[in-house]
């Protein structure tokens, strides 16, 4: 990382957020943590307490909430502010920062709530049991190294893909916590492999500012045409996992091979694509979560 670019940028940003006041500040913040893909680990939690829970009570255990609650913003700010701030050079030229994103500006106020999100994590292990330790570790491990030295997981291909298991984690913990057993290994496995996918297509609209920054991700190497493979390759072998859960769960999953071959075959350029994941993504949790609750609610 160009330090002189980092330090340049977050001497900008204090000024801007200082310029601003407070109002600015939370404004950037909420842009910072990616509203859109909140439910990308808050979603996860809502599976997993569905999933755990033996009667309707249990969906609203406190444990339960301060799991969905954490994991729904503070999370989503400690996972994107670290990955914005040691992206701060590499997104000076991208176009996905101007919009719905925005660039990292810095600033005291901005790094103290970033810090205060990770803290915050580091909390839930004095209120889960020890059996979601090892998921709430694997989550700020993965949520820190993806971005930050000395691994930065996202400048290694295949690293990149895989480290987005990151999403899933907070899922297994809230099982966990509130099971008192470990999630299905296959479960566990599948949906891995879903993130994989849904990262290294995420990746798609940033080839070439990654390429001309310098960066090697799966895409770069790969290209447009097989990252679109490997992204079907990688959600049908998530769904053949989920085959050893449950085959409803398989064949809703085989939306999104489904999906990406409609969109590979369509004229939809896939920067624009990108932003329909979300409402996807929405939508087969809403089913799958609605599935579970049936189960649980009619057995």
């Amino acid at each position: 990382m160009d330090t002189s670019t980092s330090t340049s940028t977050t001497a900008e940003g204090e000024r801007e957020t200082a310029g601003g006041g407070t109002g600015a500040t939370v404004r950037y913040l909420l842009t910072l943590s990616r509203p859109r893909f909140w439910l990308y680990l808050a979603g996860p939690v809502i599976v997993g307490v569905a999933a755990a829970a033996r009667t309707p009570g249990e969906l609203f255990d406190p444990l339960a909430v301060a799991l969905f609650a954490y994991f729904l913003l503070p999370a989503n700010l400690f996972l994107y502010g670290v990955n914005d701030l040691f992206d701060a050079d590499v997104d000076a030229e991208n176009p996905k920062k101007e919009g719905r994103e925005a660039r990292w500006q810095g600033g005291r106020r901005v790094v103290a709530a970033v810090v205060v999100s990770g803290l915050l994590g580091a909390g839930l292990f004095a209120a889960t049991p020890a059996l979601a330790w090892p998921y709430l570790a694997g989550f700020g491990f993965l949520a820190v190294e993806y971005s930050a030295p000395p691994f930065r997981f996202k400048t290694t291909p295949l690293l990149d893909s895989a480290s987005n298991g990151l999403y899933i984690l907070p899922g297994a913990a809230a099982f966990a916590a509130l099971s008192g057993t470990h999630p299905p290994l296959a479960a566990l496995v599948g949906a891995w492999l879903w993130t994989m996918g849904m990262h290294t297509f995420s990746a798609i609209p940033d080839i070439e500012p990654d390429r001309e920054a310098g960066i090697e991700t799966t895409a770069t190497v790969l290209g447009e045409e097989r990252t679109y493979a490997y992204c079907g390759a990688a959600w049908i072998t998530a769904a053949i996992a989920f085959a050893f859960v449950d085959t409803r769960i398989s064949l809703l999953l085989l939306a999104y091979p489904v999906v990406v071959f409609v969109l590979y075959w369509s004229e939809v350029p896939t920067e624009r694509a990108y932003w329909w994941y979300p409402a996807l993504n929405t939508l087969v949790g809403m089913v799958l979560t609605m599935g579970l609750l049936w189960r649980l609610v009619y057995g």
